[in-house]
This record gives C-alpha cells, structure tokens and sequence, in this order.
C-alpha cells in the first residue's frame, strides 16, 4: 500500500521504520525494587539506585528479561543465547546517571516478523531487526513554574522493551497498522499493558523519501516519543511532505531528532540525531552477561497465550469468518474472549454479526471498551438462542437489544414481560395471510402477472398485524402456497 507524493520534479515515496518502546509490566523497575506503579505522586517510587547514589549497584530484574524473551517468542524472532548490558552515555537533566543502561550489538531478541492486517482484508510481512532492554529516564516538567523545570524520577529506571522494525513500511497506514499489531500481540502475552495516553507504549518514528522505483535509502529524521497511532500517521504525513519540498528546492535532508506539535500538526526540529559511536557504548562493568538455556526458551515458549495470528487463522478456518470479521474480533484480546464466550454453542457467524455489527457501534456511540459493554457475552449469547429456536425473530431481536442496553436485563425476561414472543402458530398466521390477501386484490393481481417483489407487501401486512410477532419464514411460506394456488 505504498503513499506517493507528487513532487515538482517526480513522484515520490515514503520509506518508514518504527521504534516502539513499550513499558514492561513488572512489579519493580529493571534494575531496583522500586514500585512501576503509574500515578503515585513524584518522586515517591524512587531508591537509591534509581537516583544514581554514589556505590549503588543495579540487580537485573529477572521477570523483565522473561518478559522480553515471551515478547520476541511473539514476534516470531531469534532469541539471542548471549546478551550483553551496556551503557549509553549521554545527558539528559533527569536522566540521574549521566547515561541509560541499555544494549548495543548483543541485544536479547534478534530478527522477527510482523504481519500487518490492512483495512483491504489483505495482509503483508514488516521485518523486526532486534528487540532489546533499557531503562527509561525521568520526566522534566516545565510547566510547573516560570522560571525553573522540576524532576520526576518515578519512570527512571523503568524496564523498557525498544522494538525496532526495518524499514520497510511505505505509507502511513502501513505504520497504524504496525503499531496497532504490536500493542495487540504484547497485550495478547501481558508483557505490555499498551496504553499509549499513559506513555507506557509510544514510538519513534523514523521518515525518509526516495524517488518512486529507487531502492536507495535516503537520509531520514527521527521524530521523538510519539503517543498515539493518529498522531504516529500525522507525523509521517507531515515529514513526507515537508522532506519532498526540501529536495524539490534543490535542498539536502539532515539528520537530525524532530519533536511533533499535535496541535498544530506539525514537526520541528529539536537536535541533531547522534550516531551510536557518539553515545560512546560500552558493556556495564556492573552486570554480567545473560546467558539462556535452551530449556528456559522452551520453557517460556510452552508459556505462550494463542496470538492474534493464530487465533485469526482459527476463526477462518474453524468458524468461517471472513479475515476481515477475524482479524476485527482478535485485535483485542477482551474482544476475542468476549466473542468466543457469545459463540461458544452456536452459530460463529451469526455471534461475530451480531458483536461487529450490533454491539460495536454502540460501544463506539458512547466511547465504551468491550469490558464496559452494558451488555454481557451471556446475555447476548441467551438473545441469539431465542432468535435460533424461533421464539422471536430477528427484527423483534434488534427490539429486545435495544432493551438490553437500558436496562442489562436478560433477554428471556425482556421477552417474557412484554409479550414479545414469536407467532408460530400455524393457524393464526394463516388467518392473517389469508386477511391480507383477502385486502389487497390489486396486489393479487399483480403477483399473478409475474410480480414477485409484491409477495413484500403481503409480508408487511401480516407482520403490522400480528405487530411483527408472525414467524417470517411460515409466512412466507404460506403466503407463496396460497397465491400460487
């Protein structure tokens, strides 16, 4: 799905690479007990080590090296049996010890895949290039005084997982995609909780353009700590444009780390990008190299939840959804859980129509996650049951769930209380097939002449009578057995 931007002296294409950090769920941070609690007042979640006081020593958090392990086992990547802590040197105000422990050339997890799922139903492969740990800095705040900034330390020392792709997404959507996938598969293995407004997933994203049919790779800009897939797409929009226009002027793009202003929708600069020999990288004296097992690789693989793919791949194969509805239901794993809780006994295809294409956009109406659902998977899946033994018909379901959304009662009981169960009964509906034709001798005559589509207003007049109870297939039915009599 490749995005072209006419220039004035050709067409060009985007080449887009992502670095996704996402914060690791753990207890304690990477290398000290202190609480990864979001919210606590600042400063509070902070020890020593996390403070960078003089003799503090940093102990590897073995639960986030697991958890980056399940990560690259998700991905589908090479785990690396050697993997080698470093330090990256540089200086940030609330980055305490002057450098971020994170890796270099040995990370944890090697080259991966990630399949994208598009709008289209169609699907291609991204390439990851490694993933590996680091620690998160501090947060500056310089809106809390006019003349000086204040530290929060409660994110330093934070286990992150950097995951960068190769660079081989050509258009904003390609990008969403990426994002979207990634936040689902590490919520699907608990390794990331994906929130992006909280900051606990975000990404850098990286832009460069290229004449459309060269292979080159052009000098690209980084744009910094981007938090929402909306915004990810702004900016690649954006620098697509912008970059297209220096070149068009006769320009060179520079290497350089950018900053996006959501509200102005734009890219600025903020410094020229480093290379990795100007962080001057070197293994951490104090932490010992990880070495992995065969067995503990095995171990965390047999671990392992079905994945978005794969649980994908089921629904098709098994149920006979579309890999569209699939690939909608198992985005999200509360979704699938959900669905596969409403369509556990039943009809897959009639329960996946009615969560996509009743349930989903109410849910969307009032800004509601699928744990929210005023309707529970029980009740909805009691509703399709009463549809599937004909005590009510579909268009008197839609009524019932309706209903439901108010209230949050049973369907049986909504039934019940108001009479609402489905005529089946051979002779009254006969009585009010033969009280329509009886009215509609025009309509007669019109059928008998070849006009099938009037058998609808023969329809419409036994369900206004029997107020839409009548089951519709025998009335059908009798409806065609007594006009072609």
């Amino acid at each position: 799905m490749s995005y072209l931007i006419k220039g004035e002296t050709c067409d060009w294409e985007v080449v887009i690479g992502l670095e996704v950090h996402c914060q690791v769920i753990s207890e304690s941070k990477l290398f000290s007990g202190a609480s990864t609690l979001f919210g606590g007042e600042p400063n509070t979640h902070v020890s020593v080590v996390d403070a960078a006081m003089p003799g503090m020593l940093p102990v590897i958090n073995e639960e986030c090296v697991r958890q980056a392990i399940r990560t690259g086992l998700g991905l589908k990547a090479k785990i690396n049996k050697t993997s080698v802590f470093a330090r990256k040197n540089y200086f940030y105000a609330d980055l305490p010890q002057g450098y971020q422990i994170s890796q270099a050339d040995k990370p944890i997890v090697g080259a991966g895949t990630l399949t994208l799922d598009m709008p289209d139903g169609t699907s291609r492969d991204v390439g990851i290039e490694r993933l590996h740990l680091e620690q998160d800095a501090g947060k500056s705040m310089h809106d809390q005084d006019p003349k000086r900034s204040f530290i929060d330390l409660n994110r330093c020392g934070v286990a992150l997982m950097e995951v960068v792709s190769d660079p081989d997404m050509r258009s904003p959507e390609e990008a969403g995609a990426f994002v979207r996938k990634m936040r689902s598969i590490v919520r699907y293995l608990g390794t990331c909780d994906g929130n992006m407004d909280q900051g606990s997933m975000r990404c850098d994203v990286n832009v460069s353009v290229r004449p459309v049919g060269s292979d080159e790779l052009r000098t690209r800009a980084e744009t910094k700590n981007v938090n929402s897939v909306r915004f990810i797409m702004q900016v690649i929009e954006f620098e697509a444009k912008r970059q297209v226009g220096v070149y068009d002027n006769g320009g060179q793009v520079v290497q350089e780390t950018r900053l996006f202003d959501s509200k102005k929708i734009e890219t600025r600069s903020m410094r020229s990008k480093e290379n990795a020999h100007d962080y001057r990288y070197f293994p951490d004296p104090d932490l010992l190299p990880l070495i992995f097992t065969d067995e503990l690789i095995e171990e965390l693989k047999a671990e392992l939840p079905e994945l978005p793919d794969d649980r994908k791949n089921r629904y098709v194969g098994d149920f006979g959804l579309s890999p569209y509805d699939a690939g909608v239901l198992v985005a999200e794993k509360d979704t699938a859980t959900y669905f596969e809780a409403v369509a556990e006994g039943r009809d897959q295809k009639l329960a996946a129509n009615w969560v996509i294409n009743n349930l989903f956009g109410v849910l969307s109406d009032r800004s509601l996650s699928i744990t929210e659902s005023p309707i529970t998977a029980g009740h909805l899946g009691e509703l399709l049951d009463l549809i599937s033994d004909d005590t009510i018909s579909n268009k008197i379901a839609k009524d019932v769930f309706e209903v439901m959304l108010e209230t949050g009662e049973a369907p049986a009981k909504i039934v019940e209380d108001r009479g609402l169960k489905q005529i089946t009964d051979t002779g009254a509906i006969e009585a009010a097939v033969d009280a329509a034709i009886a009215a509609g001798p025009n309509q007669v005559e019109q059928y008998k002449g070849g006009n099938e589509k009037i058998l609808g207003w023969f329809v419409g007049q036994v369900m206004k009578a029997t107020q839409g109870k009548a089951n519709p297939g025998q009335v059908n039915k009798l409806l065609k057995e007594k006009l072609d009599g």
